[in-house]
């Protein structure tokens, strides 16, 4: 018996050639090529898995074909644009029919399988949740300071239309991301160590201490919020919120039964942050004090 099983493993290895190649295909186009030899090992010269070399291959298909959903935004005229499904590699029906290539005697075409990734925010839930405007806040700068006025509208956009769920905590560094050159952040005064400094994205301090204002007049929780090591002008004293990609973030976690959205926008010298919700959000305001419309030329940070 056993003889015959051996007899017929040697049988199969003369017809499977494993120099053979799978073409892998997406809408008809071949986005990658794999030899049988370049994922497996020869063991009795049967072609076995190299999990190793298959998990390498798979993690770069994978990054090939995702496809990041997006969440549908609101406008700047108050339009609701729809969003759009992502996509991934669907990987549980991929091996499936990888493995009838290891083990055929032919060489293979697969159009890649994928999983819709659907974005979380759609029309509905934006439709439902701009209805309610539960706290907002402004600060003023100097339009004539380019650099800076450039880093604040770049920090505004990355937030606006920011949906965050109940229970969930935001980041401005997470939401904002890293300040780099290549996004178009630009070299502007900061503070480093209670002295003034050149820094690239000198300013999104700004649009975090205006939107910690803006979620602390919704009731929302504040998590994580460092001030400046002195004084800054936009914000009454102990208002700010500095953050640093490297350094202190600020945060806040939405504590209410329903979801709130963020929207920033900036125009002629004004920060504007409004946070809102839908008609059936329980929730509770707090005073804050006013930002000063009279910013000095010379101090921007």
């Amino acid at each position: 018996m056993r003889l015959t099983w051996i007899a017929g493993i040697l049988l199969f290895v003369q017809q499977v050639n494993i120099s053979e190649s799978l073409s892998v295909t997406q809408h008809g186009q071949t986005i990658a090529t794999v030899n049988r030899a370049d994922v497996t090992m020869p063991i009795l010269n049967v072609p076995m898995m190299d999990l190793d070399k298959y998990n390498l291959f798979i993690e770069k298909l994978d990054r090939q074909v995702y496809q990041k959903p997006v969440n549908a935004t609101i406008d700047k005229h108050g339009n609701i644009l729809p969003g759009r499904v992502g996509y991934k590699l669907y990987r549980q029906a991929f091996n499936e029919q990888f493995y009838s290539f290891l083990y055929s005697s032919k060489a293979y075409k697969l159009e890649v399988p994928l999983l819709a990734i659907y974005p979380k925010v759609d029309i509905e839930l934006l439709a439902q949740i701009r209805v309610k405007k539960i706290g907002e806040y402004r600060t003023y700068f100097n339009q004539n300071n380019k650099n800076r006025s450039n880093n604040i509208s770049l920090a505004t956009k990355a937030i606006n239309n920011y949906v965050v769920f109940p229970g969930e905590t935001f980041s401005f560094n997470q939401a904002v991301g890293k300040r780099t050159g290549d996004k178009g952040y630009m070299p502007a005064r900061v503070i480093v160590e209670g002295e003034f400094s050149e820094g690239i994205g000198g300013g999104i301090c700004q649009v975090s201490s205006t939107l910690f204002n803006a979620i602390d007049n919704a009731g929302l929780q504040t998590i994580q919020r460092y001030s400046h090591t002195r004084s800054v002008p936009y914000v009454p004293s102990g208002r700010d919120a500095t953050v640093s990609w490297d350094g202190p973030d600020f945060s806040f976690k939405n504590k209410y039964n329903q979801p709130i959205l963020i929207r920033a926008t900036t125009q002629e010298g004004i920060v504007s942050i409004a946070v809102y919700s839908s008609d059936m959000i329980n929730y509770e305001t707090r005073k804050v004090p006013n930002a000063s419309k009279h910013i000095s030329k010379e101090i921007s940070v």
